[in-house]
């Protein structure tokens, strides 16, 4: 608990370090391991192709475009499970994801993420 209220509501850099910020919201280990982010793209943001390996399970990601960029900022995803302008489901740990270059104006998404456990045969 003193670890989510050190970083709740505050914003960090992230993990790429290519210059988008992320606030955490709510996570929680049980019953189903999540969390949500608040991400805040500014100009000059942009983040490579990448994956987000877990140790065990799928993990699931769901974006949410609160605020779009008037130019650039735009998701790539190899497979995504489901996308429109606004909305992208997609699995961060099989699926090479990116973002490019933002150019027109800064970009917000809300990000809800979580891990299913892998089915014991």
């Amino acid at each position: 608990m003193r670890d989510y209220l050190k970083k709740a509501f505050r914003w960090q850099r992230g993990r790429q370090g290519t210059g988008y910020d992320k606030m955490l919201l709510l996570t929680a280990r049980w019953p189903l391991p999540f969390d949500s982010y608040l991400i805040r793209y500014p100009v000059g943001a942009q983040i490579p192709p990448h994956t987000d390996p877990v140790q065990a399970g799928r993990h699931y990601r769901l974006n949410i475009v609160l605020k779009a960029s008037r130019a650039g900022g735009e998701f790539v995803c190899a497979t995504p499970i489901y996308t429109s302008r606004r909305v992208k489901l997609f699995r961060p740990d099989a699926c090479e994801h990116s973002v490019t270059r933002v150019e027109g104006s800064s970009r917000y998404v809300l990000s809800l993420g979580w891990v299913l456990k892998a089915q014991a045969r």
